[in-house]
This record gives structure tokens, C-alpha cells and sequence, in this order.
């Protein structure tokens, strides 16, 4: 399938091939829920969205890595070192990812100042464990997620000025992460960081003191399934918002980016049912759902690709 993606896209050079190739495995690997959504695509525009995918995941996992021997220097010359070679741009054949974006990244034109935020949230992660403020999260979330649905609409595609549509990118990157802060909070506490606004939390008593009690117990003590529900309401918000930018987006891309906004969500549906334990436990999407709802956004995805106006609808109809 991967050679038929490339030939749409018109990559012929076979060491090209090799580096977009190593990106479309990263992200089947670790995307799960982003890959099978890009599966939605037409076949032309995968191989970018891939490599986008796996820049982000490269520089996510030199934060990420719960290696002891690797102290915050060590991940700090790394992240450096990836960030100078991406901007040095270059053929990178000794590293695929940087091959495969660094081509993304000028095929279409995507500005360099979304890298260069995207870069400089990942600097912040080396140091900073918790957010005062929402505006501050906001500052991280800028380059972290909100840049990631900006990198990705020029592939995307859009009826209008891409200006337009841009917002909301930007706000479905957001909803994206903040599904994440929720699901993942047992486990960012591995990491020693919390990525909820401490004013917000404390509002309801809540601080990482009580969060780290949650963690270590295993439980969500009742203030925390306050503040974590007043968290998912937020979240909700900036979804509605998102949806709205759908319809901004070129048909034959609607289907994907509407069926990952649904199975995202859907993750929060799976916290709000599960009275917010997040604690020792990981809220997903089952399969058959996920399969479900792709269905439906595949079928649309082809009637998109083949001029059928049914295609630009919501790939979610009938299959709730």
C-alpha cells in the first residue's frame, strides 16, 4: 500500500521513499487512533502527514524516555542537535524522519515559524513541570498542539483562504492535547509533570500533593473528580469550536479530520463514563468503535475521491 502512496504523491528518489516509509511505520506503531484516521486520506497526501507525525514523535520521545541515565543536558543537546539539523535543512540520509519533513516541509511551503514554536514548546518540557495559569498552558499548548493542525493544512487542503480555516486547525490541535492532559495524568505524573492549570485546580481544593495521592493509590479522590470534570467541560468547548472549521477543509479531506475530532472525543465520553478514574487505568476508544466509525469515514472518503457530494458530509452519520 505504502508504494501506491508514494507514487501518488510523486516521491521517486528511493532513499525518499526509505525515509517516508520509516515515518508511515512510526506512526502505525504509536498513532493508533491518528493512523488509522490518516488511512482516510487520499493517498497522495499520506506520506506528508506521516512525516509530520513522525518529526513530532522524534522530538516527543527525547523528552519522554524514562531512561534514567538520560539527565535533562542529555535530552537538552539532543533536542538542539534535532532542531539545528532541521533547520539546516539537507538531505538528513542518515535519518529518516528529518529526510521525510524537511522535504514535507518545503513541497508545501509550510511556514518555518510553526517549527520553530513546535521546537521551543518541546524546550519547555525539559524544564517546566506545572502550569499556573491557563494562559500559560495556553503558551505551551501553542507550539505543543495548535501548530501541529497548522503544519498539517496545507496537506490538508481547503476550500477558502487557508487563513479562514486556521483557527480552527489550531483549536482541534488543542482539543487533541487537552484529551491527552486528561487521559494521560496518571502517567505524566511518572514523569513529574501535571498539565492541568493550578488555579483551576485549586479552585476545588485540588493540588499535586492530592494528585500525587491519586497516583500512588490508584483512586480519584473526589475533589480531583470535581476539578477533572470541570477540565472535560473546557474540553468539550474547544471541541464544538474545532468542528465548526470541518466544512473549511478540501472534501476529499473531511472524512479523516471528522472521524479523528469523533474518536478523540470519544476518549473524554470513555472518562466521563468511567467517573473520571484516570488513575491506573487508561481511557480508550474500543475497536470495534473505532473500526465502526472509520467504516463510515472510509466510505465518504471514497465518495469524496470520486466527486460524490455525500462524500464532504460528517463520516460519523449512521455509524453511532
Amino acid at each position: 500500500m505504502m508504494r501506491s502512496e508514494l507514487d501518488a504523491a510523486g516521491i521517486s528518489d528511493p532513499r525518499l521513499r526509505d525515509a517516508y516509509r520509516a515515518c508511515r511505520d512510526i506512526n502505525a506503531r504509536n498513532g493508533r487512533t491518528f493512523f488509522l484516521a490518516t488511512r482516510l486520506l487520499a493517498p497522495a497526501q499520506r506520506p506528508a502527514v506521516h512525516a509530520l507525525y513522525g518529526f513530532a514523535r522524534e522530538a516527543d520521545d527525547i523528552l519522554d524516555d524514562l531512561n534514567p541515565c538520560l539527565d535533562t543536558a542529555i535530552r537538552a543537546k539532543r533536542l538542539e542537535l534535532l532542531a539545528d539539523r532541521f533547520r539546516a535543512g539537507g538531505g538528513h540520509w542518515d535519518d529518516p524522519v528529518l529526510a521525510a519533513v524537511t522535504h514535507t516541509a518545503r513541497r508545501y511551503a509550510i511556514p518555518s515559524d510553526l517549527f520553530d514554536d513546535f521546537l521551543r514548546s518541546m524546550r519547555m518540557d525539559l524544564t517546566v513541570t506545572d502550569y499556573p495559569d491557563r494562559v500559560a498552558l495556553n503558551r505551551y499548548m501553542r507550539g505543543s498542539a495548535e501548530v501541529i493542525g497548522l503544519q498539517l493544512l496545507p496537506v490538508l487542503g481547503t476550500v477558502g483562504p487557508a487563513e479562514a480555516a486556521a483557527p480552527y486547525a489550531a483549536a482541534l490541535g488543542k482539543a487533541f492535547q487537552l484529551t491527552n492532559f486528561l487521559r494521560d495524568v496518571d502517567e505524566d505524573l511518572t514523569r513529574q509533570r501535571v498539565y492541568l492549570p493550578a488555579d483551576e485546580l485549586a479552585a476545588y481544593g485540588v493540588d499535586r500533593d492530592l494528585l500525587t495521592w491519586c497516583h500512588v493509590n490508584h483512586r480519584t479522590e473526589a475533589r480531583v473528580r470535581r476539578a477533572l470534570a470541570a477540565q472535560h467541560a473546557i474540553t468539550r468547548g474547544v471541541y464544538r469550536f474545532a468542528r465548526a472549521g470541518v466544512e473549511l477543509l478540501a472534501p476529499r479531506s473531511r472524512p479523516c479530520v471528522a472521524t479523528a475530532l469523533t474518536l478523540y472525543s470519544e476518549i473524554l465520553d470513555r472518562i466521563e463514563d468511567s467517573d473520571f478514574a484516570v488513575f491506573g487505568r487508561r481511557a480508550t476508544v474500543g475497536t470495534t468503535r473505532r473500526l465502526q466509525v472509520a467504516g463510515a469515514g472510509l466510505f465518504r472518503a471514497w465518495l469524496a475521491r470520486n466527486g460524490h457530494p455525500a462524500g464532504s458530509g460528517d463520516p460519523t452519520i449512521g455509524a453511532a
